[in-house]
């Protein structure tokens, strides 16, 4: 395990996270978008995150010093994709809106923005949990030089 493998795994989720707050702010801009450039509601996204490298046994086990199954060690997590969510789309009785269809009914996203707060206060607080552990592994690497000194 390298000197700074704890900066770049914090790092690692620090780029994911941020991607997933721009995923967020994306749904919650459009959750009124009833009609996107291809002539349907906007459709909700979702990011897939996967893990990067062998994981906690990994690590554990380059950190004891033995020999590893897979041979890699624990890299963080990174963005496997951002797919759309299936969850169907609301139908809206809005007859004077122009998107509304013969029975008065507008198909609206499938966005639901209270989930979408909430999705993104655990993104910012994950964020912060990131920043965090990297700022302690930067604290214990300086205190590390100093005794060195």
């Amino acid at each position: 395990m390298s000197f700074f493998d704890a900066i770049s795994i914090a790092a690692s989720g620090l780029t994911a996270e941020r991607v997933r707050m721009d995923v967020t702010s994306e749904n919650l801009a459009n959750a009124d978008t009833t009609q996107g450039a291809n002539g349907q509601p906007y459709q909700r996204q979702e990011v897939v995150l996967q893990q990067v490298g062998g994981g906690f046994n990994a690590a554990l086990t380059s950190a004891m010093g033995t020999s590893q199954v897979n041979g890699t060690a624990a890299g963080g997590v990174q963005v496997a994709g951002i797919v759309n969510d299936p969850t169907p789309d609301q139908e809206v009785y809005d007859p004077g809106n122009p998107s509304a269809n013969a029975q008065g009914y507008v198909k609206m996203p499938n966005v639901n923005p209270v989930n979408e707060m909430v999705d993104m206060i655990d993104e910012s607080r994950s964020y912060e949990s990131d920043v965090t552990a990297m700022s302690t592994a930067k604290e214990m690497y300086e205190k590390t030089l100093g005794l060195l000194k």
